[in-house]
């Protein structure tokens, strides 16, 4: 069986599955949070957040810093551009496919019609 690898996007994806995961990417669109303040937020605990966020660094999605005790998140720099890239391609792909599957139920429906009536 073949594979498609694209370890980028497995990360991000499986970062972006996670419903607090995305909670805390939008709670940081916001504004920068620390730790504390994400697992506070989330009421969770700070080891818990800390493998949340630990999951978004790894797909480059946050970017954190510590100053003395205390870790600051920020969203990455890098976006959703290649994750948003591929969902579009495959957007138009499926599209393209429903678009082909309509054609052929409207010929169908119109050779139906076309028929005559079959009388007893």
């Amino acid at each position: 069986m073949v594979q498609f690898v694209h370890p980028a996007l497995d990360l991000s994806f499986a970062a972006l599955s996670d419903a607090t995961r995305r909670g805390v990417l939008e709670q940081l669109e916001r504004a920068d949070a620390s730790i504390t303040s994400l697992a506070a937020r989330f009421q969770m605990t700070l080891t818990g957040m800390k493998k949340h966020v630990s999951v978004l660094e790894k797909a480059g999605l946050v970017i954190t810093h510590k100053v003395g005790r205390v870790r600051t998140c920020k969203l990455g720099t890098g976006g959703l551009v290649a994750e948003a890239e591929w969902i579009e391609a495959h957007r138009r792909h499926f599209q393209a496919r429903f678009d082909a599957m309509d054609k052929v139920i409207l010929e169908l429906k119109q050779e139906e019609s076309d028929e005559p009536a079959n009388s007893p």
